[in-house]
């Protein structure tokens, strides 16, 4: 996939959001996107779209056009619209990525780390190297109807067990303590990121030299986490 490619989730939205709009097809809103926001189209720069923006773009194409109508595509292109559409999930084996971590990112919209840990509406789970990532699943971070627990945190950190790390923008003490003992490592974000830049940072993190807790996670032994040290040093 070429840089500039558009996602597949992206792209069905922009043509149901093209649906909403009167006498528009896909190719009329792409054109009308492409003065919104820099290239390349992504989701993080869709989603930070405003009424304005959209309404004055291509000197006005859809200044005709009732704010209520623009809100619509707006939150289709946004997916904060009620029918959300969710990124495929991809295959993983163990072993598929060598010196991988498994993360788990809260989300409300699956475009970015923008959920508290008790409220979010997924926890989108990546297995990540320093060289690729892959959506290993969704879960909803929900508990089922009918379903009596004796914590609720201590429900939600249990259905992200297998992960090492959860991002969040919110999480209170209480839970955070009970994350950390089932062996998951909470990141409080400061501001709402892409789930693409948190993993972009990650990777960063983890090609140059990941602190002890990480390095361990991601299957270095002591030894060659000493060694990988010595030579990041040197380099």
């Amino acid at each position: 996939m070429s840089q500039n490619a558009l996602s597949r989730e992206l792209a069905l939205r922009i043509g149901l959001a093209a649906r909403a709009l009167p006498d528009t097809d896909a190719k009329r809103l792409l054109t009308v996107l492409a003065h919104c926001v820099d290239a390349p189209l992504t989701e993080a720069k869709v989603a930070a779209l405003d009424l304005l923006t959209l309404k004055t773009a291509c000197r006005g194409e859809f200044s005709h056009l009732g704010d209520d109508v623009l809100q619509q595509a707006l939150s289709i292109l946004k997916n904060t619209a009620a029918e959300k559409i969710l990124p495929a999930i991809v295959a993983y084996q163990e072993g598929d990525l060598p010196n991988s971590v498994r993360i788990a990112c809260a989300s409300d919209d699956a475009i970015h780390v923008n959920g508290h840990f008790g409220a979010c509406t997924w926890f989108m789970v990546y297995q990540v190297n320093r060289d690729e990532a892959r959506l290993v699943d969704i879960r909803t971070a929900d508990i089922p109807q009918g379903l009596v627990v004796d914590d609720k945190n201590v429900f939600r950190a249990e259905q992200i067990q297998d992960c090492k790390v959860v991002y969040v923008t919110s999480v209170g003490g209480p839970a955070a303590a009970k994350i950390v003992k089932l062996g998951i490592h909470p990141m409080k974000l400061a501001e709402v990121v892409s789930l693409a830049e948190v993993i972009a940072e990650l990777q960063q993190v983890m090609a140059a030299t990941p602190p002890p807790w990480l390095a361990k996670a991601m299957g270095i032994a002591a030894s060659e986490r000493f060694k990988f040290e010595r030579e990041a040093a040197g380099s």
